[in-house]
């Protein structure tokens, strides 16, 4: 495994302990890591197996940081392990693996972030931060998304933009609800087709994205929340508030 590159670290940050999931065959870059997150201020539980792993309480934690080539399993049956069981939590990948591929198979099943090895210290913290920050602007009430003008009411099925609520169809707001479960994470084309669309009646890829355009259109400026994500599929891009008109 690629070292991650060592650098001096600024103090900790005065945030209250979240837990974060280590799984890393690598001891010498596990320490590392392990070391930058809990000087961060962060709670972190290492896992140095991927079997190991496969049985953790993923619930339980705020993010997980995955490596992908682990002995007992591929990170990668992990990350479609923890998707496959409806859990929302946010996953960063670290690889020494810079295949375009690895990064887009990574985000196709349900990683919100990959970073490559080595990095500095700072910028797992970045990321870290930048995954661990987005859903907590972005939730509000249970069941509630909140960013810009939008505000995405699963429990009730009620989308409002500017506070008036919008005419959408089943699978508009399917969509939309499925985007703010995992806000700033990419949702690939394919499992928003498994999971929203009714495949004997709503059509694959190419119907999926003539909903989304028809949502963005519905959305008036908030649609353009709606980021499109080169090759992989969409997401809810909770970073962009669009101007007033």
């Amino acid at each position: 495994m690629s070292a991650m590159v060592t650098q001096r670290m600024d103090p900790p940050d005065a945030m209250s302990p979240m837990r974060v999931l280590l799984v890393e065959d690598d001891e010498a870059l596990g320490r590392q890591v392990v070391e930058t997150l809990q000087r961060a201020g962060y709670d972190v539980d290492w896992v140095r197996r991927g079997d190991r792993a496969l049985s953790a309480e993923f619930a339980t934690f705020s993010l997980v940081v995955l490596d992908l080539m682990l002995p007992g399993a591929h990170g990668l049956d992990i990350l479609k392990a923890l998707r496959r069981d409806h859990v929302d939590v946010p996953v960063l990948v670290l690889s020494a693996r810079q295949d375009t591929g690895d990064k887009v198979r990574s985000l196709e099943l349900g990683a919100d972030d990959y970073l490559t090895k080595p990095f500095w210290p700072e910028e797992l913290l970045a990321r870290v931060r930048a995954r661990l920050r987005r859903p907590a602007l972005a939730h509000g009430a249970a069941g509630v998304t909140e960013t810009g003008p939008l505000r995405v009411d699963r429990e009730a099925r009620v989308v409002r933009v500017d506070g008036v609520a919008t005419d959408l169809t089943r699978v508009e707001f399917e969509l939309i609800a499925a985007l703010a479960r995992r806000p700033g994470a990419a949702l690939s084309r394919g499992w928003l087709v498994e999971h929203v669309l009714d495949g004997s009646r709503d059509g694959g890829e190419r119907t999926l994205d003539v909903h989304v355009s028809r949502l963005r259109r519905k959305l008036g400026r908030a649609g353009k929340l709606i980021a499109t994500v080169w090759g992989v599929g969409y997401r809810l891009d909770v970073s962009a508030t669009p101007p007033r008109p």
